[in-house]
């Protein structure tokens, strides 16, 4: 099954004068976002809270795919909190080198270790309110594991979220606060969560900071920013990025709405991890805890 094939705008969308239009244009955006990358999740891997908690942190001035690289190491070493609060630093810090800044990382993963053994049992909370007071812990990171951990809806505003929102009209704010709240305005609170994926996912495939690929995006005829990189479709087809390589179980190229082709949900980027709401989380009883 294919859909038709889709031909560049001739210029950039304007962006709604009134807040009503401007709504209707980011969900249209969203939308197709979601037709693009049905299967787009967390790219981090995980099995439990602490696993992406601790990853997340980690993921700082490195890439998901390095990140995954490490852990597998550094949760057979430390398989909890409790072991995580009594490492010995020099051993941390040789299997977390590789991310970089690993002796300042190093400390935080401890302290995170030793906070969450005193504070709540050695378990993550699943509260916003009491994930922000850990160490090197955030509105970003305490959203990714709510979201991904907890299934608790929230926006996660990292570099590539705020330079799309911002792409696409969504906010003229570089604060993540500010841009957390004006954009989680315009869409109902269950889609918070995908939302963030989906656009993670196109700024690091397509949207790209420096040249993003206009001519193969499937938002192209809604966005005020098209132009801003290579119009021409087979051009920006060759600066299409996937951070996870294939052919080993990581992410190929998939099917673009552009091409006439259409995504599977079932599509898999080849990471291990656990699906929204896991078994263990209790998410039933954290839904609305924010």
């Amino acid at each position: 099954m294919t859909s038709e094939t889709v031909t560049p705008p001739k210029r950039a969308a304007r962006v709604p004068e009134t807040a009503t239009g401007r709504v209707r244009q980011a969900r249209r955006i969203y939308r197709r976002l979601v037709e693009q990358y049905p299967y787009a999740r967390a790219e981090l891997d995980f099995e439990s809270p602490l696993e992406l908690l601790v990853a997340t942190i980690l993921s700082a001035q490195t890439t998901d795919v390095g990140v995954n690289k490490v852990t597998p190491v550094l949760f057979r070493r430390y398989p909890d909190a409790a072991a995580l609060a009594s490492a010995e630093p020099s051993e941390m810090e040789e299997i977390l080198r590789p991310t970089g800044f690993y002796r300042a990382k190093t400390r935080s993963v401890i302290k995170l270790g030793q906070e969450l053994v005193e504070r709540f049992d050695g378990e993550v909370p699943g509260k916003l309110a009491d994930l922000v007071t850990l160490p090197g812990v955030g509105r970003k990171t305490a959203n990714v594991v709510l979201g991904n951990a907890f299934g608790v809806p929230g926006i996660t505003v990292d570099t590539h979220f705020g330079r799309l929102a911002r792409r696409f009209g969504w906010t003229t704010s570089t604060d993540p606060v500010v841009v957390e709240a004006e954009v989680g305005e315009m869409f109902p609170r269950k889609d918070w969560t995908m939302l963030s994926h989906v656009v993670v996912f196109h700024g690091r495939r397509i949207c790209h900071a420096r040249k993003p690929a206009c001519g193969v995006c499937p938002v192209a005829q809604w966005c005020p920013s098209f132009g801003d990189g290579e119009t021409d479709p087979d051009k920006a087809r060759a600066l299409l990025k996937y951070e996870l390589g294939a052919p080993k179980g990581g992410e190929a190229p998939v099917p673009l709405l552009v091409d006439g082709g259409v995504p599977d949900a079932s599509f898999s980027t080849g990471h291990r991890g656990t699906p929204v709401v896991p078994r263990h989380s209790g998410a039933g009883a954290q839904g609305e805890a924010r």
